[in-house]
């Protein structure tokens, strides 16, 4: 089995999250979803867990960031196209998500951010493959 990424993270409200990332085309992987907790498809190797924050408390000794008012994290996603990022950051901001950092323009690089509709911070980003050593 090839290694797998799960990024687990807190979340108030598990259907508004869900429809939230619905509404920017990904969808849930039922086996793993339920009432405490939803996986996320973002490819093949990539999920994340959003958890209810009492649940997300089970795993954890200390205290839940309030992603709202700290950063915990940026989580970024490449994406094949300068064209699919600002689609899938247009979709966000319909959703509920917020305009976080002003777009990136780095002539090899382009990147745009948002936050969520529970404060996590996203980024997507696209390269120009002639620019990634392989």
């Amino acid at each position: 089995m090839s290694t797998k990424i799960f990024v687990n993270l807190p979340v108030k409200d598990l259907q508004k999250t869900m429809t939230f990332w619905k509404s920017l085309v990904y969808s849930f992987n039922k086996q793993f979803t339920d009432d405490k907790a939803a996986c996320l498809v973002i490819a093949e190797d990539i999920y994340v867990m959003f958890l209810v924050e009492v649940f997300f408390k089970t795993f954890i000794k200390k205290e839940i960031a309030d992603a709202s008012k700290v950063t915990e994290s940026i989580i970024a996603l490449s994406s094949e196209s300068r064209e699919k990022v600002d689609e899938l950051i247009e979709k966000a901001y319909k959703a509920g998500g917020i305009s976080y950092i002003e777009p990136q323009e780095m002539g090899f690089m382009y990147s745009r951010s948002f936050q969520d509709i529970d404060g996590h911070l996203w980024e997507i980003l696209w390269m120009d493959p002639k620019h990634v050593d392989k």
